[in-house]
């Protein structure tokens, strides 16, 4: 299958902006399950002033401000080739050695709620079915609601509150997962879905790393492992890590975001 896609993001300021950088991580790599055909970015009322590659294998494109513009527009776009392989993603790579996917984050630490739910799951185990038990059980103790949590929400936050989003359940799977002893990482990406074209955020899902067959995905939001809907995009120890934007500035006060993603078959 092939998937074009095309992420815009539009930053609008009351004040203008004096000084910003912004770190974009919103392009994808080649790989056994996946091929970029083509892709580009394009930046209005500012530049892209360098490439590179970070700690975690993704690929960072470091983007300044136009000094004293109101307007930021980043538009990323490309098409992607993919390969199902049933979620399997194969043998560690990249700088990041294996057992840093053991460390706990703020965002994914395991506390009383997690250990909770980790003793609530029977089948919960480092294996292939048992992290495919793990992912079932997040999803039905923590309802998929949409706008129902707080970027800065870490797992125990939202398994308190019972509801979330695909970052939620990620980062819950997470949690889990390294209290098992499973190195875990966030994942940061496109999906197809199957009712629209048009989105208003990247999809999050979950991959562990088990013995024998490297690293597999499993997105806890849909409950299935990723197929050729799905393109890679950063990963993570957690959302901060393989998040699309971050940076800072100076100036540029009353920021208002537009954020629109177009993901469909070629």
């Amino acid at each position: 299958m092939r998937l074009k896609i095309q992420h815009s993001t539009h930053y609008r300021f009351d004040t203008p902006v004096k000084y910003g950088l912004q770190q974009l991580r919103k392009t994808p790599k080649s790989s056994p399950q996946q091929q970029v055909i083509r892709w580009q970015t394009k930046v209005k009322n500012g530049r892209k002033e360098l490439e590179f590659e970070d700690f975690h294998h993704n690929t960072t494109e470091l983007i300044s401000f136009a000094p004293g513009t109101t307007e930021l527009s980043v538009i990323s776009e490309g098409e992607v080739a993919l390969n199902d392989t049933h979620g399997v993603i194969g043998a560690h790579r990249g700088p990041a050695p294996l057992w840093l996917y053991l460390r706990e984050t703020d965002r994914t630490r395991a506390k009383a709620g997690a250990r909770s739910l980790l003793r609530g799951i029977e089948a919960a185990a480092p294996t292939l079915e048992g992290l495919h038990a793990l992912a079932d059980g997040i999803r039905a103790a923590v309802k998929y609601e949409v706008g129902s949590s707080h970027p800065e929400w870490s797992a125990e936050d939202a398994i308190e509150a019972g509801r979330g989003v695909c970052q939620d359940h990620t980062h819950i799977f997470l949690a889990c997962a390294r209290e098992m002893g499973a190195p875990a990482r966030y994942v940061s990406g496109y999906l197809m879905l199957d009712d629209k074209t048009v989105q208003e955020a990247m999809h999050a899902w979950a991959e562990a790393h088990i013995e024998g067959l490297g690293w597999v995905g499993f997105d806890v939001s849909n409950g299935i492992s990723p197929d050729t809907r799905y393109v890679r995009v950063a990963t993570g120890l957690d959302y901060g890590d393989a998040s699309p934007v971050s940076g800072s500035r100076v100036g540029g006060t009353g920021e208002t975001l537009e954020v629109q993603i177009d993901v469909a078959q070629q």
